[in-house]
């Protein structure tokens, strides 16, 4: 199976190595062509213009006299690999002497390498198969000679060593006679082949036949390794690559129970210095990567199987040093800074797995340390690798925390050694020249891990209190680094300063949290957040701004998670025990908010620290103010908003209205339950509406900030009218719940007794609201409160509860009601323009005086309570001539207005009379009141055929828009004036 690998491998390695071998062929070929042509182009100016245009046609011929540019110079000549003349001889540069008349068209051009089918199967895999043959053939008559018990097995070693040895022969012979093998593949091949041979007998005298012992076929495969390297010097890449596979696999395929890591880690060393070395000299970057990748892959299996003694420790830390360092800096260019960079990761993660197998004992961090000052040195050597000090600092870090039980001297010098070793040269470069970003990240994490691994591994049996010394320290360092770049003009152009600024402002608040009690942290966060926001402020760098809104953020989390009866106190429900450190606790986080809301360097904090710090004055009052008055607080907030008689931002006014609003959802829930009730007509009883105090404290005191908000000016030119509208919704149910009180209607005997005059004397309240507002120059909320008032009065006085059919006291009510309804209409000509406004109020007003002429009819005859049943005859015919009244009263308005409206509508009075007096109430009579009552309809037919003939011609003739009126009584659109 291990043959099989390996020549597996080199049959890849092998095609790898060809396409670059043919790559390198032709650019080389190229070079060479474009060197001909600039030499041609000397002579030829014109061959040069069509050697660069590469169309091969020949140019126009330059006129006589004029002068010939000069040509550029030579480039100088560059090595050729003696692989790529010998493969290619043809393409050496030919003397210029020897080309009389040189012409681009018949210059020689090597033909690209083509990769088809014939290529492929017939010149290139050919001579790969063949060397892989000749291996394989090797192998075969060493078993052939094993199944015929030819030889025995020292002379099958041998024979087989031998052969191997011939082909390197054949190899060699190949190359001096390139003129017979005529391709560098045949020698590569033969060579290859023979490595593997060589390989193959030492495994088979070591583990086959065991004619030698471990070290001896230990030692072989190391010569045959060195073998391997030289012969690829000579002739390419494959043998390189098998010494590589030979020499990483060789401590494993001669098989040992019992390794010895030291003699192993130095032969791993070696052999991957060796092919690092040799993969600089020859440009193969790629060994040198793999040659590490294999030790890296080799020292992980060494520290898993396990680190026993002093010496496996310190052999196996060695090769990783080695490997993680020194290896990598045999690769040059771009793959070797990448290798670098990675190499020196994985060689700290794996130092860390030999510190955590090996017992965290001091030499296994004596190793870790020596790994990091080389990582400082190559961060230092190279301006690539400047952060790479960041990861070993960063897993030293890790395994600190990972130790599992320290002692305090040891864990004391584990750190004072990574603080020296990384934080001094960090410090040093920070506000130097090359100062990096990674090295201030380097100082701050120092100054954080000189506190909290101790505080880790020993703060729950010591005291908080005795690490705080250690915090001190660490704000120290960061301080200290701070303290040299305040003066520093780069300090603004990149996160350096913000970082060891922000770190000892955070120290310094862990060593007073760490002395402190718990409840206090909250208020040392929000100083801590202020301290940066000044110095953020005072630096002009939006960084340390921005940290410090993290510690704002901090602080917000602190107080709401320390103590739950703190935050219930908000709505009311629970008592802080100990008011007094509570309200602290919140004022100091109100103040830090305010400071930010005032100093925040960016516009979007400002705005939403104005919120918090609202609702963090509350938290902090309601910490002491009774829960019975703790819904004052929003509402005295927002008069005290109001009272400084400057414009106040929206946030802080929207968290003051949004608290306000809370409280009064309660009150506001009832009264609409309430509300809602009395609009399918179930009575508002007083057991439906809010208490006083909670009408008082819950709704009429944010009404009356909103009033003054409103009045004052403070709001915002958005907020104002939607501040107005709330004002005057608030006010409204306030003042309503608190007019339920008045009356106090509790049942079903004293709504019907009661329930007219409250609400005519409601409406009244309302009316004079109205005229209120009109006079100081609120004309939309006059408009707004009159049609509430108008509404309430059509829904509950004129349908739902009008005294004609619903149990209601109408008393001396009737009239004040109908004459507010009156007075609204008649404003409303103010407000509501239009001919359409016009007949709507004259449609009202006809409707209101035929509601009210009837319920006064029903009062004369029965009394306050309209809606007891019976009718006498009296009260009948009077309906008919309070019909007949009104008509005649419509009609002469409808005529001295021009209002068709009111005509058409006294007509329609008249005949319904009329048909009432024919059809029911002459029928029931007799004598004198029939003819009473028939005399009365006639001479109100009489009356009003007298009034269209006598007063509309004459209005006719004084008014032409009135003669179209007559003649055509169907289409006259002036006649809906009111």
């Amino acid at each position: 199976m291990t043959a099989l690998v390996l020549i597996g491998l080199m049959v890849a390695a092998a095609i790898l190595w060809q396409r670059i071998d043919a790559l390198k062929l032709r650019i080389i070929t190229l070079e060479l062509a474009l060197d001909r042509g600039e030499r041609i182009a000397r002579e030829d100016p014109p061959a040069r213009a069509s050697f660069e245009r590469f169309d091969w046609i020949a140019p126009e011929p330059i006129p006589e006299g004029q002068p010939v540019p000069e040509a550029r110079p030579m480039p100088e000549a560059r090595p050729v690999p003696d692989y790529v003349a010998a493969a290619a001889p043809e393409a050496a540069p030919p003397a210029l002497a020897a080309e009389p008349e040189p012409q681009i068209a018949e210059t020689p051009e090597r033909p690209a390498r083509r990769f088809g089918f014939e290529d492929i199967f017939g010149r290139y895999l050919p001579i790969w198969a063949g060397g892989i043959t000749l291996a394989v053939a090797g192998f075969l008559i060493v078993k052939y000679s094993i199944d015929a018990g030819l030889l025995s097995p020292a002379v099958r070693v041998v024979f087989g060593m031998l052969f191997g040895s011939g082909l390197i022969a054949g190899a060699e012979l190949a190359h001096r006679r390139d003129d017979l093998a005529r391709d560098p593949r045949i020698r590569q091949a033969l060579s290859g082949a023979g490595i593997a041979t060589l390989y193959a007998s030492v495994l088979v005298a070591a583990n086959l036949y065991h004619l030698i012992g471990p070290m001896t076929a230990f030692a072989g495969l190391a010569a045959i390794t060195l073998l391997a390297g030289l012969l690829s010097i000579r002739f390419g890449a494959p043998c390189a690559v098998l010494g590589l596979v030979g020499g990483l696999a060789a401590p494993a395929l001669v098989g040992s129970t019992e390794p010895d890591l030291p003699l192993l880690a130095s032969w791993l060393a070696l052999t991957v210095g060796g092919l690092s070395i040799l993969g600089r000299r020859q440009s193969w970057w790629w060994l040198g990567a793999l040659a590490v990748a294999g030790g890296f892959g080799w020292g992980s299996l060494l520290i898993a199987s396990g680190l026993h003694d002093v010496a496996a420790s310190l052999s196996v830390g060695s090769l990783t040093l080695l490997l993680a360092v020194a290896f990598p800096l045999a690769i040059a260019g771009a793959p070797g800074r990448a290798l670098r960079i990675a190499a020196a990761v994985v060689g700290c993660a794996q130092m860390a797995a030999i510190v955590a197998t090996g017992g965290f004992t001091p030499l296994n961090w004596g190793q870790y340390a020596l790994l990091s000052i080389a990582i400082v040195w190559l961060s230092r050597r190279e301006a690539a690798l400047a952060d790479l000090p960041l990861a070993g600092l960063g897993v030293g870090a890790l395994l600190t925390l990972a130790w599992p039980d320290p002692s305090g001297w040891m864990l004391t010098m584990v750190l004072a050694g990574g603080a020296a070793i990384y934080g001094l040269p960090a410090l040093w470069r920070l506000w130097g020249s090359g100062g990096r970003t990674g090295d201030a990240v380097q100082i701050a994490a120092i100054g954080l891990a000189v506190v909290l691994v101790p505080l880790s591994h020993f703060g729950w049996h010591l005291p908080r209190g005795d690490f705080a010394p250690l915090a001190l320290i660490g704000m120290a360092i960061a301080g200290v680094a701070s303290g040299l770049g305040w003066r520093q003009a780069a300090r603004r152009e990149d996160a350096r300063f913000a970082i060891v600024s922000v770190t000892a402002i955070m120290l310094a608040t862990l060593a007073a949290g760490l002395v402190a009690p718990i409840w206090a942290l909250a208020p040392l966060v929000a100083i801590a957040a202020v301290a940066a926001l000044a110095l953020g402020r005072g630096a002009d760098d939006r960084r340390i701004d921005g940290a410090a809104q993290a510690f704002a953020a901090v602080t917000a989390v602190l107080l709401v998670a320390h103590n739950l009866d703190e935050l219930a106190r908000c709505i009311g429900l629970a008592t802080p025990a100990a008011p007094a450190t509570a309200l602290l606790r919140w004022a100091v986080g109100a103040v830090a908010m305010a400071a930010f809301a005032r100093w925040s360097m960016q516009a979007v904090t400002r705005r939403v620290a104005e919120a918090v710090t609202v609702l963090l004055v509350y938290a902090a009052a309601a910490q002491i103010v009774p829960a019975v008055w703790l819904a004052l607080v929003p509402a005295l907030m927002l008069g005290g908003m109001a009272a400084t008689g400057r414009r106040i931002a929206a946030p802080a006014l929207g968290v003051a209205g949004l608290l306000a609003l809370g409280w009064a959802v309660e009150p506001l829930l009832v009264w609409m339950t309430g509300a809602g009730g009395s609009l399918i007509g179930v009575p508002f009883l007083i057991d439906a509406t809010p208490a006083i105090d909670a009408t008082l404290i819950r709704i009429a005191a944010p009404a009356a900030a909103l009033v003054a908000l409103v009045w004052r000016g403070t709001l915002p030119e958005r907020l104002r009218e939607v501040g107005a509208i709330a004002a005057i919704i608030l006010s409204t149910i306030a003042v309503h719940a608190l007019w339920k009180h008045v009356f106090a209607i509790a049942d079903a005997t004293r709504f019907v007794a009661l329930g007219m005059a409250e609400r005519t004397l409601w409406e009244a309240l309302l009316f004079g609201a109205v005229l209120a507002a009109w006079r100081f120059g609120a004309r939309r909320v006059a408009a707004g409160l009159g049609l509430a008032t108008l509404l309430h009065f059509a829904w509950y006085t004129a349908l739902l509860h009008d005294p004609l059919w619903s149990a209601q006291l109408a008393g001396p009510w009737l009239l004040p009601a109908f004459a507010i309804a009156f007075a609204l209409v008649w404003l409303s000509d103010r407000v509501l323009l239009g001919p359409i406004a016009d007949r709507a109020r004259d449609g009202i007003r006809m409707g209101m005086i035929l509601l009210l002429a009837t319920a006064l009819l029903r009062q004369a005859f029965h009394g306050t309570m309209l809606s007891e049943p019976g009718m006498s005859q009296a009260e009948d015919i009077g309906r008919s001539l309070t019909a007949i009244t009104i008509a005649i009263g419509f009609l002469q308005w409808g005529i001295r207005r021009a209002a068709r409206d009111w005509r058409i509508i006294s007509l329609v009075l008249m005949l319904g009379a009329v048909g009432k007096v024919f059809l029911f109430d002459a029928a029931g009579l007799d004598g004198l009141l029939r003819i009473a009552s028939f005399a009365a309809l006639g001479f109100s037919l009489i009356g009003v055929g007298w009034l269209y003939s006598r007063y509309l011609p004459d209005a006719a003739l004084a008014d032409p828009a009135l003669t179209e009126e007559s003649q055509s009584v169907d289409t006259v659109p002036a006649d809906t004036r009111g």
